[in-house]
């Protein structure tokens, strides 16, 4: 499965609302990590909407990073993330939940299906993905 593909059916997960958007980045790479999808998805609960207050880190992008530092093994994660980072916010026009769906602008800059799409392409583009099947 490309990236592309991957990255459609995260956005579909979250916009199901089978997942929040951590758990969809993460459902879509979990052959990526090295742990199961249940796991995964445990890790990634308390992570969807700016980790509850939307005052966070959009939860795409934790999810991003999270898979990153799995498949690399913790070596230059740092890098990655903050490679990933820069890449979510050049597509999305920010990082921070609250900024990207608008509050207390009423303007929002990225609907999280796109944020989930955009942070699983970035990490396509970043990290890469290793030759297996996902198990979403």
């Amino acid at each position: 499965m490309t990236i592309e593909e991957r990255a459609e059916q995260g956005a579909q997960l979250k916009k199901s609302g089978a997942c929040n958007c951590c758990q969809a980045v993460a459902a879509v790479l979990a052959d990526q990590a090295g742990l199961s999808q249940e796991a995964l998805m445990q890790i990634a609960s308390g992570f969807g909407v700016g980790m509850g207050n939307m005052e966070a880190t959009c939860g795409a992008l934790v999810g991003a990073v999270q898979m990153a530092g799995l498949a690399l093994k913790g070596k230059n994660t740092i890098r990655a993330a903050k490679m990933l980072a820069e890449s979510f916010a050049q597509q999305c026009g920010a990082v921070r939940c609250r900024d990207l769906k608008g509050k207390g602008t009423g303007a929002p800059l990225c609907a999280c299906e796109d944020c989930v799409r955009n942070a699983i392409l970035a990490y396509g583009k970043i990290v890469g993905l290793k030759n297996t099947e996902p198990s979403a």
